[in-house]
C-alpha cells in the first residue's frame, strides 16, 4: 500500500514537474513496464513540447501504440495516420502505416453492421502493400485482406438471404436475391461462402420459378434447371446435393 501511495505521489509530482527531460525519461520507464495510460499521459505533452526533435517522433509514436494498447483503436488509427504524415522518413513510418490499417481492422464490427471500418482497413493494408511490397508484414496485410473481404461477403450473403426470405412480399424478392448473391460471386469469386451463395441462387430461381404466373413459369422452371447443371458440375459432393436433387425432380416434373 506504501509502495503503491508513494508511485502515485511521483507520478502526480511528475505532472506538475517543468522539467520536461525528466517527463519523458519515466514515461519511457513506464511505457516499457506497461503502464500505458501513465506513459500515454505524459507522451501527449512531450509530443508538442519537442516539436521538431527525435525526441517528438519518439514521443508521436509511442503514444500512438500506448493508445493502441488500451483498445482505443479510433484514436490509435488516427495518431499513426498523423505519424506517416509527419515523419514520411522515419524508420518506424512503416510500422506505423501498418499499424493505422491494422486498427480500423480491430475496429471492424460484426457482419451485420456498418462495415466502413472494414472498408478503411482494406483500403490500408492496400496502401501499405503498394509502399512496401517486400516488407515482412505484407504477407501478413494479405491473410488479413482476405479475411475482411471474406466478412464483406458474408455480410452480402446475409442481404441476400434476407431477400430469399421475404420471398414474394412486396415484390420478386427473388429475383432481388440472386442478383445480389450473383453481385457477390463476381466481386469475391473464391470466397470460401461461394457454395452457400451459389445454392441460394438455385434455391431462389426455384421458388421464383413455383411461384411464378403461369406465362412466365416454364421459361423460369428452365432457367432452373440450368442453374441447377451448372451448381452439380462445381459441387458434385454439395452438402446441399439432396436438396438440389429435390429441385431438380420438382422442377423436371412440373416441365412434364
Amino acid at each position: 500500500m506504501l509502495f503503491v501511495l508513494a508511485s502515485c505521489s511521483e507520478y502526480q509530482k511528475l505532472l506538475k514537474s517543468t522539467d520536461h527531460d525528466l517527463k519523458y525519461e519515466k514515461a519511457l520507464v513506464y511505457y516499457e513496464q506497461g503502464d500505458y495510460l501513465r506513459a500515454s499521459t505524459l507522451f501527449s505533452e512531450l509530443i508538442g513540447i519537442y516539436r521538431g526533435t527525435e525526441k517528438s517522433e519518439t514521443s508521436h509514436y509511442i503514444y500512438a501504440d500506448c493508445l493502441y494498447n488500451m483498445k482505443d483503436y479510433l484514436m490509435a488509427e488516427h495518431y499513426f495516420s498523423m505519424f506517416v504524415q509527419n515523419y514520411p522518413t522515419s524508420d518506424r513510418t512503416e510500422d506505423a502505416q501498418f499499424m493505422a490499417a491494422f486498427c480500423s481492422y480491430e475496429l471492424s464490427p460484426n457482419p451485420r453492421l456498418d462495415q466502413s471500418a472494414t472498408y478503411k482497413a482494406l483500403d490500408g493494408f492496400q496502401l501499405f502493400i503498394n509502399l512496401y511490397p517486400n516488407s515482412e508484414r505484407a504477407k501478413e496485410a494479405t491473410i488479413l485482406m482476405d479475411e475482411l473481404r471474406d466478412k464483406l461477403v458474408y455480410k452480402a450473403y446475409l442481404n441476400a438471404k434476407l431477400y430469399y426470405n421475404l420471398g414474394n412480399y412486396m415484390g420478386n424478392n427473388y429475383q432481388s436475391a440472386v442478383i445480389a448473391a450473383r453481385n457477390t460471386l463476381d466481386d469475391y469469386p473464391d470466397t470460401q461462402y461461394r457454395e452457400e451463395l451459389s445454392f441460394l441462387i438455385l434455391d431462389a430461381k426455384y421458388l421464383e420459378a413455383i411461384n411464378s404466373v403461369e406465362e412466365k413459369q416454364e421459361e423460369r422452371l428452365r432457367n432452373t434447371l440450368d442453374e441447377y447443371y451448372s451448381f452439380i458440375n462445381e459441387y458434385p459432393e454439395s452438402e446441399y446435393l439432396s436438396n438440389a436433387n429435390k429441385i431438380f425432380e420438382v422442377t423436371t416434373a412440373l416441365l412434364n
